[in-house]
């Protein structure tokens, strides 16, 4: 059988993110309330894999299982985003948007793009009609994401006890798996991706080219866009003139958790391989990067 692309699925996928995403919007823009708006993404996956599920109405066990697992991931970071924002407040990335239309409409179209373009595995394997029997591809793809799931989970909880506690008001958060990352939540999310991603290829026989489109497209957001550099940048304006929080960055990976000992005693070059790029450090004060 050839590609396995429905342009229906896609399609209606595009229309559904595009209408969903400007509902909330119009909500954010007239009303200036942005306490909705990772509720609004997260929960568009939900609506996206189930969609293209109940549509298709197949039934195969591998789309049960990619469905479940999209399904499990944005209820939990929906919801989990949702009561952040609820109990911190005003989400601190509008505060330059709320009077510019124009930025707003940037990011909501930005976001509309992220949930398509992330979603596509689950909308191409929910779409196809082939059924290959289990493969080492779909064992090892279910393994990254239920890894990756753990991660991002435990991550988000911890960083969200450590800032709850009075002590630790004012301070970077290197508790749990943050003293082995400095952003352990987004490994997790880009492993899970790119293990739905990799427990996809049994079926798409040819649509590889399309479907990877997600998770290189989420790999490129939280590294070079809106997820990593936005973060450093925060932290290095808060933390840069303080001792402890620069040798936490020297011993602390950006991305991939590893032991500090090991990963402080690496030469340069091995770190910028292992994703510390000089984007991660151009906020630190004058002379301490």
């Amino acid at each position: 059988m050839g590609t396995v692309i429905d342009s229906h699925f896609l399609a209606l996928t595009a229309i559904v993110t595009i209408g969903y995403q400007l509902l909330f919007f119009i909500i954010t823009a007239l009303l200036k309330f942005d306490k909705v708006t990772d509720f609004a993404g997260s929960t568009n996956f939900i609506i996206v894999a189930l969609l293209t599920f109940l549509l298709k109405g197949s039934w195969h066990f591998r789309q049960i299982v990619l469905t479940l697992f999209v399904v499990l991931w944005g209820t939990r970071l929906a919801f989990f985003l949702l009561l952040r924002i609820l109990q911190w407040g005003e989400d601190r990335r509008f505060d330059e948007m709320r009077k510019n239309l124009g930025k707003l409409v940037v990011f909501w179209t930005f976001q509309a793009v992220w949930v398509w373009a992330v979603s596509l595995p689950v909308t191409v394997i929910n779409s196809s009609d082939r059924n290959p029997f289990l493969q080492a591809a779909d064992i090892a793809g279910w393994i990254m994401w239920s890894v990756g799931f753990i991660i991002e989970g435990t991550s988000d909880q911890q960083k969200l006890r450590f800032k709850q506690s009075p002590e630790n008001r004012g301070k970077w958060c290197n508790a749990g798996l943050w003293k082995y990352s400095r952003h352990p939540n987004y490994f997790g999310e880009l492993l899970l991706w790119w293990g739905i991603f990799v427990a996809s290829t049994p079926v798409l026989n040819g649509a590889e080219w399309l479907v990877i489109i997600g998770p290189i497209f989420l790999t490129l957001l939280l590294l070079f866009v809106s997820g990593i550099p936005l973060l450093e940048e925060s932290a290095d304006k808060k933390f840069g003139n303080v001792d402890g929080y620069r040798i936490y960055k020297q011993r602390t990976s950006p991305l991939i958790p590893l032991p500090p000992p090991i990963y402080g005693n690496l030469p340069s070059w091995f770190k910028t391989i292992l994703l510390e790029l000089p984007l991660y450090n151009r906020n630190l004060p004058e002379g301490l990067n």
